[in-house]
């Protein structure tokens, strides 16, 4: 049912995108604006369905799997396969593997737990696998912890032969111990081969009894689609150190001969100290039920039964923080004991494209880290195609169409369960707040201000001269300082930002949390270095402003005392205009560039020369944590501790930056110690550690 605040979200929403599109079509012109209304606007579309790979069911022939030479030490993954007859399936399941080889080196062992149809004659004749046939049948479990002694991988993966696993899954679980040493067990996500979904990992209840998690679901499901720890993974397809396995001792025969032996093996994984997560970019097709049926009445299904009344006698004291069953899986009852922490902004975070991403992708990391569940829900509902899929491979939550609906009746759904909820950006907070009031009551309401953006629209309109975008500039402030009145807390990335809302907006709770980067190093050293770097996204108009004015105005003098140096502008849509500077002698104009670190440890010195603008300057900090000195303008460095002279070289007229910059690349002295001091700089007031203890006080306590 509507409410006067769901029809208030509306309006507020159609006058906000009106107001913002008349003031950009003053600064960015109508070309830019178009682009910018397409984003905000575009309807949420449905991620279509992977197109399923499935071999050819060709009769059999000799072929190839993946094999590793041991001449260069062990492989990195051993993929273990039992099998006991159903050969069409294990053929099938290694075809898929010879089609589709991971980039980790591996080795393929099957175990023959005897097999009586072709599987004896077929298997020897393909090249590169590791046939290991049993003296006589033992069950599942003898012949995983047979390939498992065998092995000689540094990850053990056990795959069922009703499988065939996708393209890029074992790379996919693979990663997932190189992103955190803390996992010890990672499970695959299971299809079905009509492409639904059949296990996100599994539940356990508290009496020991099993719930595929999103079984006969959407795959893409926002639900499923993200990074999880979860009660078990099924040994259909998991991943596991083998050092750790041979800890464990393996799987426990006192499941023998099937069924809980991958449950249990998840319980001690996590009793001795590790994760146990769902991977969903690990993708396998499992065919359910073909070695064993699904018939829990007779044969080898009945062992089900059976086992879970050992695994619940022998883990009662895990169990018993479980939930009970009858308990309907969903995102508020598996996070029931963390904080669950809402994210709200405009669009999905690009980090490789701007420094408020950035900043916002590694607060939710740090979240993740100290424990927190994170939701990240874009106000355009839109998939962001691989920054989607990243943010869920950190373990956020990450929500959009046509699975999230709109703002209303996802906040009717979901609200209840949020502890904190951060808004970003005025336009943002000032439409969902009166919905969280309503639907989200006990969650204490954070606006991240990102930078104040009246203040920046004030100093643009004063650099431009322009009456109305000063008139437009004090809407805003009025905008802004009414979501600040209504926040429990906002947040603003530099002191000098937090004293002028001392004045403008008295009553506020302000706290300060700037930019959060990783501390790269110093990279290279002076003499290795070389040319000009700018870096910053042109859908924010400071930047188009500053390269034009640096290329025109402060440039030439730069280049008639040093006529090899080059300028290399770097940054995502680049309008005309400025990528036409390009045509000028020494002048580079990247656009966006996938890895930005040859920039930052190659070139000898950045640039900010703004002339406006608000909050702290991420380009800046970017630099520095690379041990590169900057030149700046004084608004480019404002409120971020730094000392001209000692940590960097401000200017604000064109010749005075030009000198500036000259000199410094020059002076070798000059630049190792702005170096050094940018890093410690950045060190103490910007990275992720300065940052830690205000984070948890804001979110966690």
């Amino acid at each position: 049912m509507s409410s006067l605040a769901d029809a208030r979200f509306l309006m507020t929403r159609a006058l906000s995108l009106a107001r913002r599109g008349l003031v950009s079509l003053r600064t960015r012109g109508w070309r830019a604006s178009l682009a910018r209304v397409r984003l905000q606007l575009r309807p949420g579309v449905k991620v279509a369905a992977s197109d399923l790979f499935a071999p050819a069911a060709d009769a059999f022939s000799p072929f190839a799997v993946p094999h590793a030479d041991p001449a260069p030490g062990a492989p990195r993954a051993s993929i273990v396969i039992p099998v006991y007859n159903h050969f069409a399936h294990t053929l099938a399941c290694l075809r898929a593997l010879a089609a589709h080889p991971s980039a980790a080196r591996c080795e393929v062992i099957v175990v023959d737990d005897g097999s009586s149809d072709e599987t004896i004659t077929a298997l020897p004749q393909v090249a590169g696998l590791r046939y290991h046939r049993r003296a006589r049948n033992g069950g599942f479990i003898a012949a995983c912890n047979d390939g498992a002694r065998v092995a000689l991988g540094e990850v053990l993966v056990f795959l069922n032969n009703d499988t065939v696993p996708q393209p890029g899954w074992l790379d996919a679980l693979l990663a997932t111990f190189d992103a955190d040493p803390k996992v010890g067990l990672a499970g695959a996500q299971l299809l079905y081969p009509d492409g639904r979904l059949q296990e996100a990992g599994g539940v356990v209840f508290s009496d020991g009894s099993g719930w595929n998690y999103g079984r006969f679901e959407s795959p893409d499901d926002p639900r499923y689609a993200y990074l999880r720890d979860v009660h078990y993974a099924s040994g259909a397809a998991i991943a596991i150190p083998r050092a750790l396995f041979e800890q464990l001792g393996g799987f426990d025969s006192r499941y023998a001969p099937a069924y809980y032996e991958d449950t249990d093996l998840a319980f001690a994984v996590r009793a001795a100290g590790r994760r146990v997560v769902y991977q969903p970019a690990a993708r396998v097709v499992h065919d359910e039920g073909t070695s064993s049926g699904t018939d829990t009445a007779s044969g080898m299904k009945a062992y089900q039964l059976r086992n879970r009344d050992i695994f619940a006698a022998h883990r009662r004291d895990a169990l018993a923080t479980h939930p009970a069953p009858g308990t309907l899986p969903s995102p508020a009852t598996l996070h029931r004991g963390q904080r669950q922490v809402l994210v709200i902004d405009a669009l999905t975070p690009q980090p490789d494209h701007d420094s408020g991403s950035l900043r916002l992708v590694n607060l939710m990391r740090m979240l993740r880290e100290d424990g927190a569940h994170v939701v990240f829900l874009p106000a355009n509902r839109a998939h962001a195609g691989r920054y989607t899929r990243e943010l869920q491979q950190l373990g956020v939550e990450t929500w959009h169409a046509p699975f999230a609906a709109r703002a209303p009746a996802w906040l009717r759904e979901h609200g209840p369960r949020f502890d904190r909820v951060l808004l970003c950006r005025h336009y943002v907070a000032s439409e969902f707040l009166p919905l969280l009031r309503q639907h989200a009551p006990q969650a204490r309401i954070l606006f991240d201000t990102i930078d104040l953006h009246y203040l920046r629209e004030q100093r643009a309109a004063e650099v431009a001269g322009d009456a109305s975008l000063l008139r437009a500039a004090a809407r805003t402030r009025a905008l802004e300082l009414a979501v600040i009145a209504a926040a429990d807390t906002t947040l603003v990335v530099s002191e000098a930002e937090r004293a002028l809302l001392a004045i403008d907006a008295p009553q506020a709770q302000v706290d300060v949390l700037s930019n959060l980067h990783r501390v790269a190093g110093a990279g290279q050293p002076f003499a290795q270095r070389q040319d000009l770097v700018f870096v910053g996204g042109f859908r924010h108009p400071p930047n188009t402003d500053a390269v034009r004015w640096f290329v025109e105005d402060v440039f030439p003098a730069i280049r008639a005392q040093l006529p090899q140096v080059r300028f290399h502008c770097i940054g995502s849509d680049m309008p005309a205009g400025i990528r036409a500077l390009g045509e000028r002698d020494g002048v580079v104009m990247h656009g966006h560039v996938p890895d930005i670190t040859p920039y930052m440890d190659g070139c000898r010195i950045a640039l900010a020369p703004l002339r406006y603008g608000a909050g702290v300057k991420g380009k800046v900090n970017l630099s520095m944590a690379h041990g590169q000195p900057v030149v700046a303008t004084a608004c480019a460095v404002e409120g971020m501790h730094l000392v001209d002279g000692r940590d960097v070289l401000v200017a604000d007229d064109a010749a005075g930056f030009a000198t500036r910059v000259v000199r410094l690349y020059r002076d070798q002295a000059l630049w190792e110690q702005l170096a050094h001091a940018g890093l410690d700089n950045v060190r103490r007031h910007f990275s992720i550690d300065a940052a830690r203890d205000t984070v948890r006080r804001l979110f966690l306590e």
